[in-house]
């Protein structure tokens, strides 16, 4: 399996060399880092060249690097049910770039571009319905991102006196929390309650 990636891997090369930035194969799959103004044509050239026939979306995700200038690599799998074969596309952006969306070539893209636009905020261009999917409205933020609060912003509750869902600033209480920082293996003196009585 490996020999006919790395076919593939040297066909993709070669063909669509404006395309390709890097490419290689490792844990049984070819990854392909693919310039961004580029990933629509190269989407579709996957899905109708013979060699490849990558019909099949199986996902579109991102992953958050905040200490690179490239903030964001957005991740697309795609199967050849023709070929048995996977691979997989990396585009990398910075904070506030857009990328093209696929969904005229692969119309499941839809929701997967939509659910990365709520959770990392990358917006999609020529997206057919580009809003939220999984948050709310109202909803601030995007909630894959490294620098997302953990605590969010809102806490959401039912209040029973109003007959309805309503919506405040979180408020993060510790006054009856006890924090004990010793080491677990340091072990601390603790007074059990029959200790301290006298008999």
């Amino acid at each position: 399996m490996t020999s006919e990636l790395q076919e593939l891997k040297q066909y993709l090369d070669n063909k669509r060399a404006d395309c390709v930035l890097e490419s290689g194969v490792g844990y049984g799959e070819l990854t392909v880092d693919v310039a961004p103004a580029q990933i629509s044509s190269f989407v579709e050239f996957l899905k109708i060249d013979p060699r490849c026939k990558f019909s099949s979306l199986v996902d579109i995700t991102a992953v958050d690097y905040p200490e690179r200038a490239k903030r964001f690599d957005i991740i697309y799998h795609f199967l050849s049910m023709y070929q048995n074969k996977r691979i997989r596309l990396r585009v990398s952006l910075r904070d506030r770039d857009m990328l093209s969306s696929i969904a005229d070539v692969h119309p499941s893209a839809n929701w997967f571009e939509r659910e990365v636009f709520d959770m990392f905020g990358i917006m999609f261009t020529g997206h057919p319905d580009m809003r939220r999917i999984l948050t709310d409205y109202g909803f601030r933020g995007h909630p894959l991102r490294k620098d997302f609060p953990t605590s969010g912003y809102t806490e959401v509750r039912y209040d029973d006196a109003e007959k309805r869902v309503v919506y405040e600033p979180i408020q993060l209480v510790q006054e009856y929390r006890k924090f004990d920082f010793m080491s677990p293996w340091e072990g601390a003196d603790y007074i059990l309650p029959e200790e301290g009585i006298d008999k």
